[in-house]
């Protein structure tokens, strides 16, 4: 679930900033390449503060089970 909720919130971050762009601002572009450079990061390091901020908040992975850590 975890891995699914990442990828779910990295395509509505990556829309909003689009649309935002489109009607707000083109800086918002800015935003879009920040989260695709996290993802390329978090490819390298395996690492992702989103993935940590779900933890937080009790989001499961695919192969966790009992409570969250």
């Amino acid at each position: 679930m975890l891995e699914k909720t990442l990828r779910l919130i990295a395509g509505v971050f990556i829309i909003a900033s689009l649309i935002l762009s489109r009607y707000h601002s083109e800086y918002w572009l800015l935003f879009t390449g920040f989260v695709g450079l996290n993802l390329i990061q978090s490819f390298f390091t395996n690492w992702c503060l989103m993935m940590e901020i779900l933890k937080a908040f009790g989001v499961r992975g695919c192969c966790e089970t009992g409570p969250a850590r």
